[in-house]
């Protein structure tokens, strides 16, 4: 059975995560490569229902909960949209992952680490990434680019933010396959970069970029 490439796009919120799926994803259609772009928490309906739940600012949520509903998000985003992806030979494409979850939970909800990654496993039945690309930015950087209050989780004040992201940092250093992309600056000029560390990944597809 043939096998995709699994990528995923991580960082803080604000960091462009977006942006950067979506120059990926077309610069891979161009040379004809099959892609699934999708997100976390959501890309199937149950999980977009969950998302729903989690960013919405009117619930208080506790941290436990959180993580659960999370976790119920990913299992059966992995089961109905990211394995089938992997085996039908796409490139899978995913706006956050398992990393999101040890930073924003276990850093900065200060949840314990080993009880996120069992969970992690369990959900996915222990699918990893292929590579991953954490977009780095500063605490400063979040702010200036809030043109409103956001989500639920975008409201949380600057002592989680700094937690959120010194734990994606510190993951990062734990991870050969997590490459850190500072995301300050032309939007063209991180996809290049990201472009460049895929090289080896996917010099098979025939993408020029």
């Amino acid at each position: 059975m043939p096998k995709g490439i699994f990528i995923v796009l991580e960082g803080p919120d604000r960091s462009g995560k977006s942006t950067q799926a979506d120059l990926l994803a077309r610069a891979l259609r161009k040379n004809k490569i099959p892609v699934l772009h999708t997100r976390e928490p959501g890309g199937t309906p149950f999980a977009e229902a969950i998302r729903k739940i989690l960013l919405d600012p009117n619930h208080q949520v506790a941290p436990l909960a959180e993580l659960l509903l999370y976790e119920a998000a990913r299992a059966q985003h992995t089961f109905e949209k990211i394995r089938p992806g992997l085996e039908r030979g796409d490139v899978v494409i995913s706006e956050r992952y398992t990393l999101a979850t040890l930073a924003y939970q276990g850093f900065g909800r200060q949840i314990p680490l080993p009880l996120i990654q069992e969970m992690n496993h369990a959900a996915t039945s222990n699918l990893e990434a292929d590579i991953t690309f954490l977009l780095d930015i500063p605490i400063e950087e979040f702010t200036s680019r809030s043109k409103s209050r956001g989500d639920r989780i975008e409201r949380e004040d600057s002592s989680f933010r700094m937690r959120v992201r010194e734990g994606y940092r510190a993951l990062a250093t734990q991870n050969p396959k997590i490459i850190v992309i500072p995301a300050i600056g032309d939007p063209r000029k991180i996809h290049a970069q990201i472009l460049k560390h895929l090289e080896p990944i996917l010099q098979g597809l025939g993408v020029r970029g």
